[in-house]
């Protein structure tokens, strides 16, 4: 985590800017969820869209222009828009977990990030309504759960602790499965919760180390980043990178976080 001071920067105020956004995304997102009536799209990538994802995305992006217009804003679905000589950015992930939504499963979150050029994430906001959870942190306020301070835990021996791998595809191609398993067998009790809800249970002290799919982007690790900092936890790539900008993502309380070396 920086101490270095962020210039021309209310920390409160952008939190509380990037929770009403949140809050529009909620009013989106949850009645096409609760109601299952939504058109359903493939992208290049294989992953699934939804009119939600679009329409969530637009009306954040819309909101971020009018009251930030010297702001730059990068959503997953619509990608770049406003300054983009702003040091300051928005990035939005609309519906993180989409094949969870799109499937019926609650786990799934739009995700708002504000970052720095030079400093990266400072505002992190990962909302999640069909969980009736939210999780909100910024830059030296520290991180929270629908307004319960959190901490991440202080689980040193990995033979006692929770881990959670997300097994994909990508792991395979890298040869490091069996080093994913490794990690599992070594544990007290694996799961594997994928996406935003690792994260965010590593900052609530409830999983003790978490690895990610490989084949991320910055919308996807942005906010929760900022979350697991302030949470007191590490968050790097497999290379023990501090980074968003990665295609891994590995997060920690920090003092397990040596056991996903082996992933470099």
């Amino acid at each position: 985590m920086t101490s270095t001071p962020i210039p021309e920067f209310d920390a409160f105020s952008e939190l509380q800017f990037a929770i009403q956004l949140a809050d529009i995304a909620d009013a989106i997102t949850l009645p096409y969820y609760t109601s299952r009536d939504f058109s359903l799209d493939w992208k290049s990538n294989r992953t699934e869209v939804t009119e939600a994802d679009r329409n969530t995305e637009t009306a954040i992006s819309n909101e971020v222009l009018q009251h930030r217009p010297d702001h730059c804003f990068y959503g997953e679905e619509h990608g770049v828009v406003g300054d983009t000589s702003s040091p300051w950015r928005w990035i939005i992930d609309p519906i993180d977990g989409t094949s969870n939504y799109v499937r019926g499963i609650p786990v799934w979150a739009s995700l708002i990030a504000l970052t720095h050029a030079e400093l990266g994430p400072v505002v992190g906001v990962v909302s999640a309504p069909a969980m009736g959870t939210r999780w909100w942190a910024a830059r030296g306020l520290g991180s929270f759960a629908d307004g319960r301070r959190i901490h991440v835990s202080d689980v040193a021996d990995i033979a006692e602790a929770q881990v959670c791998v997300t097994f994909a595809k990508g792991w395979d191609d890298l040869g490091l499965t069996g080093e994913l398993v490794k990690i599992q067998q070594a544990a007290y009790r694996a799961r594997g919760f994928g996406d935003f809800w690792q994260h965010m249970l590593v900052a609530e002290g409830a999983v003790d180390l978490a690895i990610d799919a490989v084949g991320l982007q910055e919308y996807d690790l942005a906010a929760v980043m900022v979350v697991v900092e302030e949470a007191g936890g590490t968050f790097t790539d497999r290379h023990g990178a501090r980074t968003f900008s990665s295609d891994t993502a590995i997060s920690s309380n920090g003092r397990l976080h040596e056991h996903a070396k082996m992933l470099a």
